[in-house]
């Protein structure tokens, strides 16, 4: 589903603050994949996620999704393939817009627009039921501004959005840092079941190691720009927090991740 090939990407080039951010990294990612992305803070997390989004442009490789190469594609073009939740609530979702005109909004992205109203009853009837199965009380709020949520109700939000119209590949970047642990446990778990119950492809960036332990099918550890560890299946349901520093200690300098 996601596969890229001699991927780079450096910054400020020939500068003395020239810094290679993605080097020749190469990554495939199957249908159904939930893979979860640990390293230290300048490891190259975040901007791979950019990249594989159109936000910043390649120096060299190839980027192709479901099978279609989109390097060249520009970030709105690449929108119509991908679903991306940022770690800022406040990013994937207009304020002083209700509920039900956000999810509106989301759900006719990329389709011809008229002038015809964008929440119809029936729109208004799926979103209710959507809604209902998050059980956090949203289906009775459709009318009310999105400023009034909390960070964990717009998080939550945000990733319905984003999965209204099933992308072939989820990007979620560290979606859950700005939240307090409790709120943030109740956001994983809907994301584990959206991706689940819709079998999406989805690559998390995460600053938790446990949470990149516990979550998904598959781990990779990035640092300098290139995939230190990659573990899947069994081998990765029997890791420890424990045993990944003991092997990679010396490239986590991160307290956040070692915490």
């Amino acid at each position: 589903m996601l596969q890229i090939e001699g991927l780079r990407k450096t910054f400020n080039a020939g500068t003395a603050d020239e810094k290679r951010a993605i080097d020749d990294l190469d990554l495939h990612l199957a249908s159904g994949d939930f893979v979860t992305v640990i390293g230290s803070n300048g490891a190259g997390k975040s901007t791979l996620l950019n990249l594989i989004a159109g936000s910043y442009t390649t120096d060299q490789g190839e980027v192709h999704i479901d099978g279609e190469r989109v390097t060249g594609f520009s970030e709105c073009r690449r929108a119509a393939y991908l679903g991306r939740i940022f770690q800022d609530p406040l990013m994937g979702t207009a304020a002083s817009m209700t509920i039900e005109e956000n999810l509106a909004m989301a759900e006719l992205r990329g389709k011809p627009r008229g002038l015809t109203w964008g929440v119809t009853a029936s729109r208004r009837a799926a979103y209710r039921q959507r809604l209902s199965r998050m059980g956090l009380g949203l289906e009775s709020r459709l009318k009310q501004p999105v400023s009034l949520l909390s960070g964990g109700q717009r998080q939550s939000l945000t990733l319905l959005m984003a999965t209204l119209h099933l992308p072939k590949v989820l990007l979620l970047d560290e979606h859950t840092a700005a939240l307090d642990p409790k709120t943030a446990r109740t956001v994983m778990a809907l994301t584990e079941q959206i991706i689940t119950d819709n079998h999406l492809t989805a690559l998390m960036v995460t600053h938790n190691m446990r949470q990149a332990i516990h979550y998904g099918n598959r781990m990779i550890m990035l640092h300098e720009g290139r995939i230190q560890f990659d573990v899947s299946g069994q081998e990765k349901a029997e890791l420890t927090v424990q045993e990944v520093v003991a092997r990679f200690g010396g490239t986590l300098n991160d307290e956040a991740l070692l915490g």
